[in-house]
């Protein structure tokens, strides 16, 4: 038997900030809304986006898909595979280094039970993830998750306070355009 998959759709809450988006740029200009639409489908299809979602986002901006994987690929802030409902993003840069980071990784490894580049946790709360300078080296070692830094995670209390915060929210934090629900994004994240 052969199935057939569902095209993803944006919501009416995601396709209004698009439009509103698109209202910064001239129509020959279009592409330059890439990232802030890719950040829209990312928030609405579930933290990552696939490539449907992104023929989706090229067919909204009226881009060939290729201009778009060419994009999402490069950027690391965008995910290419399923995720966990926390990203937990940990600086590797020197800084970070020399103040445990390396150990930081290895025992969010070894409590969550995801591992970087790898899948998310068994319980789908965490996906690991390795990423450049956070810009926030006096404060090292630090993990960024969606817009919020947790800094001087140097101490098993830390991360265990820093986990135990993200285990408690019942949705991660609503995004701007979300005042009036993007009912997919909380029902995926």
């Amino acid at each position: 038997m052969e199935t057939t998959a569902v095209k993803p759709q944006f919501s009416e809450a995601a396709q209004a900030e698009i439009k509103r988006l698109l209202t910064h740029y001239p129509d020959e200009r279009r592409k330059s809304a890439l990232l802030p639409v890719l950040h829209i489908a990312q928030a609405e299809f579930g933290g990552w986006v696939s490539p449907e979602v992104q023929d989706l986002v090229a067919e909204t901006l009226g881009l060939k898909p290729i201009e778009v994987y060419e994009v999402s690929s490069f950027y690391t802030m965008f995910n290419l595979k399923p995720v966990g409902k926390h990203v937990l993003e940990i600086c590797r840069t020197g800084p970070c280094m020399l103040r445990g980071s390396d150990e930081l990784t290895a025992h969010l490894e070894r409590i969550t039970g995801a591992k970087v580049g790898g899948p998310a946790s068994e319980d789908g709360l965490f996906t690991l993830k390795e990423v450049e300078c956070l810009a926030a080296c006096g404060f090292a070692p630090i993990v960024q998750v969606r817009e919020k830094y947790y800094e001087q995670l140097d101490t098993p209390e830390a991360v265990d306070a820093m986990l135990t915060e993200l285990r408690n929210q019942v949705h991660r934090p609503a995004l701007p355009w979300e005042e009036t629900g993007l009912p997919n994004a909380l029902a995926n994240n």
